[in-house]
């Protein structure tokens, strides 16, 4: 189920089983401007720490003909992916986007002021993701790959192995390895990387200062800032995928509806209607 859902600073998008795609929250950058769009089977949402200066985000979806589209805001060239081909997997940071080929090269667009877009070199790439300022990859044989800002020691993934998840917030890197169990690194002020004893785990998702493991069981697991209640996802149950935005978290059930918790501030956690396939 990687990629149905998605969370951003502040809006949440989800694609149907029937193509088509879902959006709600903040939408004055046109973050939520992708009713029209058809044929999708992935998308992201660039997430981003709150403050001042982040408000507006970006959307990518990813088409079964392994093309790709985005919405407009476009600041840093972050949504200029019309020419992406034979893409199968794509990503989403702040004001950044990366696509992954069927080659397992890496394609991105967007700022690059931290090096996060200099991915060219990166080969035999199964899976990506993308923090606020840096962006991380799994390698064919399960080594990580990073590049960007690292002051957090976000980036120093080079030691891991075995992966077969990944995922990057504002500051540190989570990583879930074949045995179930999941590593971390980075910024850990609030928890965020205080994961070393989930087991089991099929997913991860890492939000600005959160970090969620979905669980073999179908239950979800959450450490670190819990301000707006981001973290409380204790009572869920039955759920197949995840995503965690900046301050809300976002859960796909088996029966195709989805549910949320944290902030709402931007409506982004309004996905009680949604309905994205028949379980």
């Amino acid at each position: 189920m990687a990629g149905v859902l998605a969370a951003g600073r502040r809006h949440s998008v989800a694609c149907r089983g029937d193509g088509t795609v879902v959006a709600t929250g903040y939408s004055r950058a046109g973050e939520c401007d992708v009713l029209t769009w058809s044929g999708i089977i992935a998308v992201a949402a660039g997430n981003v720490h709150s403050a001042r200066n982040t408000g507006r985000s970006h959307t990518i979806g990813l088409r079964a003909d392994q093309t790709v589209i985005a919405t407009r805001w476009d600041s840093d060239g972050q949504s200029n992916v019309a020419d992406w081909s034979e893409i199968a997997a794509i990503a989403a940071g702040w004001r950044t986007t990366l696509g992954l080929r069927t080659d397992g090269t890496t394609v991105a667009t967007g700022r690059n002021s931290e090096g996060q877009c200099e991915v060219s070199a990166w080969q035999e790439v199964i899976s990506i993701a993308c923090g606020d300022w840096h962006s991380v990859a799994i390698q064919w044989d399960g080594a990580a790959l990073a590049t960007g800002n690292n002051p957090r020691g976000q980036c120093n993934v080079g030691q891991w192995r075995r992966l077969v998840g990944i995922s990057a917030g504002y500051l540190h890197t989570v990583g879930l390895r074949d045995d179930g169990k999941v590593v971390a690194t980075g910024e850990n002020a609030w928890g965020q990387c205080e994961v070393t004893s989930w087991s089991a785990v099929t997913a991860v998702a890492a939000g600005s200062y959160h970090t969620m493991a979905l669980l073999h069981d179908g239950t979800v697991r959450a450490a670190g800032h819990n301000q707006f209640g981001q973290c409380s996802v204790e009572a869920w149950n039955g759920v197949v995928a995840i995503a965690a935005g900046s301050t809300h978290s976002l859960g796909l059930l088996a029966d195709g509806t989805v549910v949320a918790t944290g902030n709402n501030a931007d409506k982004q956690c309004e996905v009680s209607t949604w309905q994205l396939f028949r379980g």
